[in-house]
């Protein structure tokens, strides 16, 4: 078990720790409980949000005790750790239907036994003027506003920082105590950001707690961006979400498939449970051959498996290869409609269709010819394919029966320009 931290940092995992030569020791002399926490502030995990779930697989895979800590309480207030603007306040329905959500989540994402508690369960119980006296005297003002994110906020004159905000750390310093005391956690992990939260939780452990009680740790990771300076889990329409109504398996993976050249190598390290000596290999190959993105495949692969299943990670390499002309069969039209939301989309009535209509007047209709002439020479070329399949003579017609569940068809003119069909 003393080997999981060469591990972790191997896999560049590890940006700090209070004590890695003591942690190490630890870890080599029995199973050791530790936590990770997650606010409700949205109805799904993100893709960010996998890379403290591997680490505690990774430490689960060596023997150690996975506690899950989900933000009952904590949600209501919002971490102010990277943020520049005060956080929308939650109701508490709001809340309790996130929390659910992402508990649904957790027990899919991880492969063994773990723990899993709300902090609501200690954190309602006290009162406020308790709370002052048995937390607030322990940590100082001092310690408080040397954390980034609350003293670039406290310099902020026009923004600045609520006391709501300002006492999150407090919280989670508390949570971290609770959780040493009552269930023998004695390690906290999370990301770079939240160093300040940790350390405040070790700080009052080590002050609050009874004369003998072991030494808590705190572990984090660094902050994920890719070489454009974006974070990971993140594209140009927002978050990467983990629920496949929110993200659909079919973007998640195009996600992955997408990652930059320059980016796969540490998405396949923090993502993936793939070997480091594997990774190498996978790299190595993708340098010899860049354009196959053996790596982006391979990435795509392994987080779509792992989040999605292996039937709809098929399916999500079937409608992949539609877009460089591959059959379509076996896509449905919601993926088809997912695919092409880019490329030019006409409707067309029902009443038009059912009656049927020509090649070469649907040609005009979505634009792909501008007159009846061209359109014929497109088609007894060969550069007309309907629904994947070569579209034979300018005299063939299409119906409602060619239409993918009635819905849509996909028409293509030479290689790349792509139309999507919609009845109405």
């Amino acid at each position: 078990m003393s080997t999981i931290l060469a591990e972790l940092r191997e896999r560049e995992f590890i940006q700090d720790c209070t004590d890695e030569a003591g942690l190490t020791a630890l870890f080599s002399k029995e199973s050791v409980p530790f936590y990770c926490g997650f606010d409700a502030t949205a109805q799904s995990l993100q893709a960010g949000n996998l890379i403290p779930i591997v680490a505690m697989r990774w430490l689960q895979r060596a023997g150690h005790k996975p506690i899950v800590l989900l933000g009952s309480v904590t949600s209501m207030i919002g971490d102010p750790s990277g943020k520049s603007d005060e956080r929308k306040l939650l109701d508490q329905e709001v809340i309790e239907q996130n929390t659910a959500a992402i508990e649904r989540q957790m027990h899919k994402l991880f492969d063994g036994d773990f723990t899993l508690v709300k902090n609501g369960e200690w954190l309602s119980k006290l009162s406020y003027v308790d709370f002052l006296r048995d937390v607030g005297k322990h940590i100082s003002i001092n310690m408080m506003i040397a954390k980034d994110s609350v003293r670039e906020r406290l310099h902020n004159r026009e923004q600045g920082i609520s006391y709501t905000e300002f006492s999150y750390m407090l919280l989670q310093a508390y949570d971290f105590y609770w959780l040493h005391q009552n269930r023998g956690c004695r390690l906290q992990l999370g990301g770079s950001d939240q160093w300040g939260n940790i350390t405040a939780g070790t700080e009052l452990i080590r002050r609050k707690a009874p004369a003998g009680s072991p030494p808590a740790f705190g572990l984090t990771f660094p902050l994920l961006t890719t070489s454009s300076g974006a974070k990971f889990g993140k594209s140009a329409q927002g978050a990467i979400w983990i629920d496949p109504a929110m993200t659909s398996p079919y973007q998640f993976y195009q996600y992955w498939l997408n990652t930059a050249d320059a980016d796969v190598g540490k998405g396949l390290r923090f993502f993936t449970f793939l070997p480091i000596t594997e990774i190498r290999e996978i790299e190595a190959a993708h340098q010899q051959a860049p354009h196959e993105r053996l790596a982006q495949k391979r990435i795509a692969l392994e987080l779509t498996n792992w989040i999605h299943g292996t039937a709809e990670t098929e399916k999500a390499i079937r409608a992949s290869e539609v877009l460089f002309g591959g059959d379509i069969a076996g896509c449905d039209a919601a993926t088809l409609k997912e695919i092409f939301a880019d490329v030019p989309s006409t409707t067309l009535p029902g009443t038009e269709i059912d009656g049927g209509i020509s090649i070469v007047d649907l040609l005009i209709r979505v634009g792909a010819s501008d007159s009846k002439g061209s359109a014929r020479r497109l088609v007894e070329g060969g550069g007309v394919y309907v629904n994947s399949e070569r579209v034979a003579a300018p005299t063939g017609t299409f119906n409602a029966s060619h239409f993918i569940q009635g819905s849509v068809l996909i028409l293509r003119s030479g290689k790349r320009n792509y139309y999507l069909v919609q009845r109405a």
